[in-house]
């Protein structure tokens, strides 16, 4: 029986091992893609207990909670922090086979050298343990990207936001001081995008302010948006991000009446949701289709990378979302249509120049569509077009395992920019630990099967270039 968790967690071969150890272990984080606060990092955020920095925001945990029968004052209410914390580590004791049981052992024993299971029974001392150690005043936000060797983090952020912590940062003018880890905003327009919903008239009100455009049609929410993107980029952006639920199927690249009458609906759309009148889903869905489709230039002239998250069914439970609002634990994987409007929607990207672009998919039914349709577009540098990531609901052991191999069958893992960890924790920097633990088993059994040569020096390279390389080179051109 092999030891819980030990130095050689999930790597089954030799080959594996010493990939893992000699190369992917010590190599630098850049955290592309997450959810941390801007104003955390600014301000340097110390923290009071393992509870506020394990369970709060966190909607995996939460949704286990739930799962193991815990009331909602104990999940997401005004509980007292140790019950709180309790009740986790009752949870997850009982989660054999999640990733947030692997996750959860990784964080205590990278950030605080706790290897004890946490259970029931473990629970206080290791509340007390864990406690001690982040009431020291080096426990802080910039010590944990120093201790992780985090070469940079990409937070997600509204056009309208005024980047204020982002230039702070970069200034050196935040209590944080002069920080190693690059901090770079990621432009979200989510919100401009998204006709339906309730609150869209006044986010375009938002936005008119934030960039000083006066917004009446779809051209001058183009404006707008480009207005911004440059602030953006002055503040060091260097990616968009697109959470889309269902994919629009765009007008095909020849079709010219097709093209006017989705110009046409989108321009219905803009209108009525500005007047407060209702808006159909076929124009919000030509809306959405038409500005993703006319934003790809903007990004491809400012060398911003794309990024698109699609297939998510959000906020599932009406009452839930009434009570809590979005981004609790109510989400799921969606199994809508989705190769037909990729194809269209990557082939208008393409027109003036494809950006660099990152696709994701919730559901694996996509991943031979998706990992296939990018092949289409690829060219003029390297890995130009990604099959992102197993992310979200995908991204435990073997959900990363089948996305690197069908990446391996139907593209080049070679030219991966990696993992990222989609997340609102500080303390969830392990998970590219797992993710590179993971990549290093798959590489040592193909070779130890006979299936690629044992050449140490090329493997490593490939690594390197996964976990690190790669992304610096596809994200970093235009930090400032």
């Amino acid at each position: 029986m092999k030891a819980f968790m030990d130095s050689n967690f999930l790597l089954k071969t030799q080959t594996a091992q010493t990939l893992y150890h000699d190369c992917a272990k010590n190599q630098p984080i850049w955290d592309y893609h997450c959810h941390l606060s801007p104003k955390d990092i600014a301000e340097n955020r110390r923290f009071t207990n393992l509870t506020e920095l394990w369970l709060e925001g966190d909607h995996y945990k939460w949704r286990q909670m739930r799962a193991w029968g815990f009331e909602e004052a104990l999940v997401t209410g005004n509980a007292d922090p140790y019950d709180k914390f309790v009740a986790w580590a009752k949870t997850i004791e009982n989660l054999i086979g999640n990733p947030l049981y692997h996750w959860t052992h990784l964080e205590l024993q990278r950030y605080f050298n706790i290897t004890e299971p946490l259970t029931a029974a473990s629970a206080e001392r290791i509340w007390k343990n864990a406690n001690e150690q982040i009431a020291s005043p080096d426990f802080c936000v910039k010590n944990i990207f120093k201790n992780m060797n985090i070469f940079g983090v990409g937070t997600t952020d509204d056009p309208a936001d005024t980047l204020e912590y982002h230039n702070a940062i970069k200034d050196g003018k935040a209590q944080i001081g002069s920080i190693a880890t690059k901090v770079a905003p990621s432009f979200r327009p989510d919100n401009a995008l998204n006709a339906l919903s309730p609150d869209f008239r006044n986010y375009i009100k938002k936005l008119e302010t934030a960039s000083n455009v006066k917004i009446s049609s779809i051209i001058d929410v183009l404006k707008a948006l480009e207005n911004r993107l440059d602030y953006f980029v002055a503040a060091g952006c260097v990616a968009s991000d697109h959470g889309i639920s269902e994919m629009p199927v765009c007008a095909a690249v020849n079709d010219t009446e097709g093209r006017k009458a989705e110009k046409e609906a989108a321009e219905r759309a803009l209108a009525n949701a500005l007047e407060g009148k209702s808006v159909t889903a076929e124009d919000a869905a030509a809306y959405q289709a038409y500005l993703l489709a006319e934003l790809a230039p903007l990004y491809y002239k400012r060398g911003v990378v794309v990024q698109l998250h699609a297939q998510a069914i959000r906020d599932n439970n009406p009452k839930a979302f009434a009570t809590l609002g979005a981004n609790t634990g109510f989400d799921a994987s969606h199994d809508t249509s989705f190769a037909l409007a990729l194809s269209r929607l990557l082939a208008r990207m393409n027109e003036h120049g494809m950006p660099k672009t990152i696709v994701y998919s919730l559901n694996p039914k996509d991943y031979y569509s998706l990992g296939t349709l990018i092949g289409c577009f690829q060219g003029g540098m390297k890995g130009r077009m990604q099959f992102g990531s197993a992310w979200w609901f995908c991204d435990h052991r073997d959900g990363m395992t089948e996305q690197l191999k069908t990446l391996g069958n139907l593209g080049m893992i070679a030219t991966s920019v990696g993992m990222l960890t989609d997340s609102r924790s500080f303390l969830s920097y392990p998970r590219h630990e797992y993710y590179r633990r993971i990549l290093c088993n798959l590489l040592g059994t193909w070779v130890e099967d006979g299936e690629y040569p044992a050449d140490t020096e090329k493997l490593k390279e490939i690594v390197k270039a996964v976990c690190f390389e790669n992304a610096k080179d596809y994200f970093s051109l235009n930090i400032k």
